[in-house]
């Protein structure tokens, strides 16, 4: 008998993913395209009245959309990782889309986190050896999201916010990631 699931869910990630980068685009996606592979990464979240909660999560970043995309799922805490009561209530379960526009030589950047119904719409750029994404959550406050300090087998990823309008930024979250493989 025909399993009309399996097929399905086959098709579909068949038809997500990509080998690698577009042709001729290569270069360009390459800005994100590095971290393609899985992830662990230990967490620290600070929160307003100084207390900071950590634990291990894990990303896994992969080609899209003809490999004119980069997609990644973050998870907090990570699968293996068991109950994290150190996190309190800070847990999610989300993807990033990252689809580069050549026109703006930039990145569009959609972030949905369905859990906590958490989403951000960033533009994002190198910036020297940085990779910095900025624009806005559902909450009207900016957010600036960053990786830096990349190597081959790690970067670092941070997560600050703004109440107004980017004059003063509020450290909220670092990520501080090992890659466990690059396919």
């Amino acid at each position: 008998m025909f399993d009309q699931s399996s097929f399905a869910q086959s098709s579909f990630a068949q038809a997500l993913h990509s080998a690698g980068p577009a042709e001729g685009l290569a270069q360009q996606l390459a800005l994100y395209g590095r971290f393609v592979g899985a992830w662990t990464f230990e967490a620290s979240r600070h929160l307003e009245d100084g207390t900071v909660l950590s634990g291990r999560g894990e990303v896994h970043f992969g080609w899209v959309l003809e490999g004119r995309a980069i997609q990644d799922v973050w998870i907090l805490p990570a699968r293996d990782a068991g109950p994290s009561p150190s996190l309190g209530k800070w847990t999610f379960y989300g993807t990033t889309l990252r689809v580069y526009d050549p026109g703006a030589d930039a990145w569009h950047i959609f972030w949905s986190d369905p859990r906590n119904q958490y989403f951000s719409r960033q533009l994002g750029r190198a910036e020297g050896d940085t990779i910095v994404q900025v624009g806005a959550d559902g909450t009207g406050s900016s957010v600036r999201w960053s990786f830096s300090r990349i190597t081959d087998s790690s970067f670092r990823w941070l997560g600050e916010r703004s109440h107004d309008n980017g004059a003063t930024w509020r450290l909220e979250v670092e990520f501080l990631a090992r890659r466990v493989t690059t396919t």
